[in-house]
């Protein structure tokens, strides 16, 4: 009898583990993982490379030093990384990034991992790939503000390490040390911030990978519709959508109107980059002009907005749990700080003014 009362526990357990209940509808881990392999994929190892731009070894250690290199802007205090600090999952923490003379932007600085995985940069969309990207900020007034490329290459070509780098990184250029190739060796840098996390050994099969609330939580994103964005191998940012579908986005500058000014189609106003969600506990203050702090409060606006749902707190803590199974393990190597090589007395100097 003591043997039977035992077993019959065991299987209440393993029951109790697999089979659980979300908004009165009974669901079990094989279930659940089915249909979450409807709208995810895992993460792959690396983003995958332009034709043109092959990712190598060489080009990815020197677009690393040039992504932490402040010689790019026109102050010598401004890098990628100011604005996209890989210690901070690629985010500065603030709404809007400060740029030259403490200049703003109009728009909350995105993170920078798994970027590549994305259908074009910026909220925007005016940037078709991590190569033009790169070549916006650096340029840009309220940034970087180099004046134009040539000073950054004056700049490069006064450092005799950087030569050398640049030979290596690209072998086949009579001329490696010019703007395209700087671009080129940042974005195959950015390439190799990927960030897999405990959602990615979900999908591949590891049921245990997440916690029961979690689960609980990623049902919710599925059944409540939130898939119908944020879906792909990086929970987003693989198309565009209007941010008020439903109801006005209460924080929207009427002035601000996203995707018109690029392709000035009167459909795309207030229209933006659907963001990935990935490492997105860690990646606030959130949306386009990143007004709003509590991730809880922007998937309640998300519900309103978007859906035209609103979201019961007990929903909203359920999927915020299975957004932190997002939360990936940055690239080690990543965020070892680069020794970067000294100017020459020809290096042109820092521009405060």
């Amino acid at each position: 009898m003591k043997k039977l009362a035992l077993a019959g526990l065991v299987s209440a357990v393993v029951v109790g583990f697999t089979t659980y209940s979300v908004g009165g509808q009974k669901i079990n881990d094989k279930d659940l993982l089915n249909q979450a392999k409807k709208y995810f994929q895992p993460l792959p190892k690396e983003i995958p490379a332009p034709s043109g731009n092959p990712t190598t070894k060489e080009k990815v250690e020197l677009g690393k030093k040039l992504y932490y290199d402040p010689r790019l802007s026109l102050s010598g205090v401004i890098s990628c990384n100011t604005c996209h600090n890989l210690a901070m999952y690629g985010v500065d923490g603030v709404e809007t990034s400060l740029g030259h003379k403490f200049q703003t932007g109009g728009k909350n600085a995105p993170t920078v991992l798994n970027a590549g995985f994305h259908i074009a940069q910026f909220w925007d969309g005016r940037a078709k790939d991590l190569e033009e990207q790169a070549k916006g900020p650096i340029l840009a007034s309220v940034e970087m503000a180099m004046p134009n490329p040539e000073l950054v290459i004056e700049r490069l070509k006064t450092i005799d390490a950087y030569v050398a780098e640049f030979k290596k990184a690209f072998p086949n250029d009579p001329n490696p040390v010019n703007y395209d190739n700087v671009v080129k060796a940042i974005a195959a840098f950015e390439r190799t911030l990927v960030t897999p996390s405990r959602f990615d050994e979900f999908l591949k099969g590891n049921t245990k990978a997440l916690t029961y609330k979690e689960k609980e939580g990623l049902k919710l994103f599925i059944e409540k519709g939130c898939v119908s964005c944020h879906n792909g191998v990086a929970v987003g940012g693989n198309m565009f959508q209007k941010f008020g579908i439903v109801k006005p986005y209460p924080y929207q500058d009427p002035n601000d109107l996203g995707r018109y000014n690029v392709t000035k189609n009167e459909a795309d106003k207030y229209v933006y980059k659907v963001p990935s969600l990935r490492n997105i506990t860690r990646t606030y203050p959130y949306f386009h002009d990143g007004k709003v702090w509590d991730l809880k409060e922007a998937v309640k606006i998300m519900g309103e907005t978007q859906l035209g749902i609103n979201l019961t707190d007990e929903e909203v803590d359920k999927i915020v749990a299975f957004l932190d199974s997002l939360t990936g393990e940055i690239p080690k190597d990543a965020l070892k700080v680069p020794v970067l090589p000294p100017s020459s007395p020809k290096t042109p100097k820092p521009q405060i003014q």
